[in-house]
């Protein structure tokens, strides 16, 4: 019998397993001068490293909202050419991506943007489905709740900004009227007329009545004009869309937003010609055309130079892409959104499985497996749309 009591170390099994692949974000530089929004700013892009993504960028593509290389770089970025943006895992690109681009993106890979970005280049959806891309229109996708967190976050910095940017046109004294969109004691304030009684409306509206401005509130949706009066409270004046009642609003009105309604809604030659001289018209409809007043010359605020040569005009002309003027707070807006999206992709380990899991994202998915699986694509595309299901419980 060993009475030594002297313990004698043993090896211990040690669970070993392999390192999983780091998934990887591609952030190509946007191509088109209209669309200025970048979806990450460097701080979450340091997030997404924390959390074990592999974030891609192409120089300068963050230069619209005013961040250096540099600073994105320090948050963990891998600066490389554009090919090598596109053939990441998951490619963010707002805008509409060239045919040259799309097939450079690897097969199988997800790409997230807007709805009116995708639906814009036939030839590109088709290269799309070619390479089997995972296309995601960010402004459909849905959280638990049902409601729709990219598209009201944008729909909300809309309608601020274009009462900021009225306020400042107005106020300009050598391009504008030089007066202020509240007036002081003794000066009756300017009138703003919203149509729509959505987010971007409420947002509209608080910040003019914020600012001091008398406003008027049409909608034909009495519900949707209900509910936005108890959140706006008695500062907002709401009306039907009654034509005569329309009318006598817009013979007054010094500022015009147009957001969208429940049904088809727009201000045609005869409507604008009662407005008067100088009226500042704002376009915050999902096309962004100027299609809610057909018979002016949309002007985009994303150019500066076209906004420039506007104020010299003695056309009749309306403001689109409101929120294009303010890239950066778009940017910080989609940043907080995508965090989010970005964390339930990495915990269910994969765009595809993401898909099953999470009700939201199917909705939101315009292309899988090579087909059609959004009604307006496969309307672009004169084909008919398959059901995503099919495909993710074959899958």
């Amino acid at each position: 019998m060993n009475l030594d009591s002297t313990p004698t170390a043993l090896e211990q099994p040690c669970e070993t397993r392999c390192r999983n692949r780091r998934m990887t974000i591609g952030l190509p530089r946007c191509e088109d001068p209209a669309e200025r929004r970048f979806p990450l700013t460097p701080e979450g892009v340091a997030l997404l490293t924390e959390r074990g993504f592999s974030v891609k960028m192409q120089e300068d593509a963050a230069a619209t909202i005013h961040y250096d290389d540099a600073r994105y770089i320090h948050a963990g970025v891998e600066i490389v050419p554009r090919t090598e943006t596109l053939g990441c895992d998951i490619v963010i690109y707002p805008a509409t991506l060239s045919e040259t681009d799309a097939r450079c993106m690897r097969r199988g890979a997800m790409l997230l943007t807007l709805l009116r970005s995708a639906c814009a280049n036939e030839r590109v959806i088709r290269c799309l489905l070619e390479r089997h891309v995972i296309a995601i229109a960010l402004d459909l996708v849905e959280d638990e709740r049902g409601c729709t967190p990219f598209a009201d976050i944008l729909a909300e910095i809309d309608g601020r900004a274009s009462i900021a940017i009225a306020s400042s046109l107005l106020a300009d004294s050598q391009k504008g009227k030089g007066i202020l969109l509240g007036g002081v004691a003794g000066i009756v304030p300017c009138e703003t007329l919203i149509i729509g009684s959505g987010i971007a409306a409420c947002a509209a509206a608080r910040s003019a009545v914020g600012l001091g401005a008398t406003v008027r509130m049409f909608d034909n949706d009495i519900y949707s004009l209900r509910r936005a009066s108890q959140e706006l409270g008695p500062g907002v004046i709401t009306s039907a869309l009654h034509p005569r009642t329309l009318e006598n609003a817009l013979r007054s009105a010094d500022v015009v937003v147009a957001t969208p309604v429940a049904s088809p809604f727009a201000l045609h030659t005869d409507a604008v010609a009662r407005m008067k001289r100088g009226v500042l018209t704002f376009d915050l409809t999902p096309a962004a055309d100027g299609s809610a007043f057909p018979s002016m010359t949309p002007v985009d605020l994303a150019l500066a130079s076209a906004v420039d040569a506007s104020l010299h005009t003695d056309n009749r002309i309306c403001y689109v892409h409101a929120g294009s003027a303010v890239a950066r707070t778009a940017a910080m807006a989609l940043t907080n959104t995508l965090l989010t999206l970005m964390e339930s992709i990495v915990t269910c380990e994969g765009p595809s499985n993401a898909l099953k899991l999470h009700p939201g994202m199917q909705k939101a998915t315009l292309t899988f497996f090579g087909k059609p699986v959004n009604p307006q694509i496969a309307h672009a595309l004169r084909m008919r749309s398959v059901d995503i299901s099919i495909f993710l419980t074959l899958s």
